[in-house]
């Protein structure tokens, strides 16, 4: 099957990557002199800079797609999970981030060396790093397949690597030399360019409707599209996001999210202070919703286009999105190239901030503790380690989308939901041990590794693959978490 892309198509396509390869090589102007200046730009980013970047990371090509596919499906009460998300960041900013600051982190998990030991924040830092390379390695995969699609024209190995590849290495422009700084201001470019992207999909679907606003919006409402908040209480994976689900499972997962994972949070910690990264966490939240809120109403635009057509959502036996199928049957020249470099935007800004993340904790949390019991280090062989890592996880985060594709296609496991879901399994685990680190006096260092197994365990026992259960995820978040929890209170804290 030929590629679909026409020449416009290549001429955005080509326009887009010109401007990636110009603004790397201006970002990379910048100055490193030490670790704590690649990982967190020693707390000199602007708040608002922080904030688009939050924004990006919390994006990716499946929330590309998958946005508009929840609306299509359902309704718009997924928006409550970024309402519920307010919430987390009001948590998160009040309790976590003072806290970091005070201790002048550079990781999250530092926080557990100062309350229980340095290998309580090994242990955190490792249970982190083995979500990532699982979740973001699925999360990679998942863009390079789309990416595959549209611009290949299939999904054969030899071209989704290709776009690994594509997507790796544009991440790697902008994460290699300049750290932190350089991915902060990469992120505004790539949320601009995937929010542009989305709109002018929104506008073109509303004008091939041929109908005026007050009709669309009477039948959608005459359909039950525009649900905001679901009532009905059920533990099952029904009614995913009921408000009880989205007061306590969802709230959870969300704490963690922004205070918790070190993908989301190193970026709040590059900034000057306490105060600062408190708004830039309210700014990005604010800036998110309106952004969620335009890919859930291409989804419901997409439900009025398809109405009268009976659409199979496969492509070459795999299943797709429905926004992923309008791409691939229904999308215009031009446009076409135009929403695939917004996947590809949305693919990189979760790929390079992944990389800065993973490598400030290899190197902060585990290697440069060992490094220096041997006595004092330059900092300029920690600045090396550093990008030796961000190399090292970008081949690593590689293999894991090849090994996706590979696993996904060869057989009937459920890779990616067991993948993109186990940072999530994570999070019950640091959950419980942040709660008992915060909130009570018990855990000790031995405790911490107990607990942050026993909140993983317990959500991944709850999986349906496992023991066959049916609980709403949220649930299983709740659960997990107070296993954690329970396995810490267990334990008489010695440090304090």
């Amino acid at each position: 099957m030929q590629s679909g892309f026409g020449t416009l198509d290549w001429l955005v396509f080509a326009a887009y990557f010109v401007m990636l390869a110009i603004t790397s090589i201006l970002l990379a102007q910048v100055k490193i002199r030490s670790s704590r200046d690649y990982f967190v730009g020693s707390n000199t980013m602007p708040m608002l800079a922080v904030a688009v970047s939050v924004l990006a990371t919390s994006q990716s090509a499946a929330t590309f797609l998958g946005g508009p596919e929840y609306s299509y499906r359902s309704d718009l009460t997924f928006l409550g999970f970024y309402l519920c998300a307010f919430l987390a960041v009001l948590f998160v900013a009040h309790i976590l981030i003072p806290r970091f600051y005070a201790i002048r982190a550079v990781t999250v998990y530092e926080l557990l060396e100062i309350r229980y030991g340095e290998r309580a924040k090994r242990y955190a830092g490792i249970m982190f790093l083995i979500g990532r390379l699982f979740a973001s390695g699925a999360r990679l995969y998942i863009g390079a397949l789309a990416v595959s699609m549209i611009l290949f024209g299939d999904i054969s190995f030899l071209h989704v690597n290709y776009a690994i590849a594509l997507l790796m290495a544009g991440a790697l422009a902008y994460t290699y030399v300049g750290g932190v700084k350089s991915v902060i201001f990469s992120d505004m470019i790539q949320a601009l360019t995937y929010i542009g992207a989305g709109i002018a999909v929104l506008v073109y679907l509303y004008t091939s409707l041929n109908s005026d606003l007050g009709t669309i919006i009477a039948t959608l409402q005459a359909n039950d599209k525009l649900r905001l908040i679901d009532w009905n209480f059920t533990v099952s994976s029904e009614g995913t996001f009921n408000i009880f689900a989205l007061l306590t499972g969802w709230l959870l997962l969300n704490i963690a999210a922004y205070g918790l994972d070190q993908d989301m949070t190193q970026r709040v910690l590059s900034c000057k202070n306490s105060t600062s990264g408190q708004r830039s966490l309210y700014y990005s939240i604010l800036f998110t919703i309106p952004v969620v809120l335009l890919f859930l109403a291409i989804g419901l635009l997409l439900y009025l286009f398809y109405a009268q057509q009976e659409v199979v959502q496969r492509f070459q036996g795999e299943s797709v999105t429905i926004f992923m199928y309008y791409i691939l049957n229904e999308m215009p020249e031009g446009l076409k190239g135009l929403v695939t470099v917004g996947a590809v935007a949305a693919a990189l800004s979760s790929t390079n901030s992944v990389l800065s993340a993973m490598a400030s904790v290899a190197v902060e949390d585990i290697y440069k503790p060992l490094t220096c019991r041997h006595g004092t280090v330059d900092e300029a062989h920690f600045v090396t380690a550093a990008r030796m890592s961000v190399l090292g996880f970008a081949v690593a985060l590689g293999v894991m989308a090849m090994l996706s594709y590979l696993l996904h296609h060869g057989s009937d496991l459920p890779l990616l939901s067991f993948a993109l879901g186990v940072m999530s399994f994570a999070y019950s685990g640091l959950l419980g041990v942040y709660g008992a680190a915060i909130f009570t006096s018990r855990g000790t260092e031995r405790s911490v590794l107990y607990a942050l197994i026993g909140g993983f365990v317990t959500v991944l026992a709850l999986q349906p693959y496992i023991f066959g259960a049916d609980i709403g995820f949220a649930w299983q978040m709740v659960l997990g978490t107070a296993v954690s929890f329970g396995i810490m209170l267990c334990c008489t804290g010695v440090k304090s």
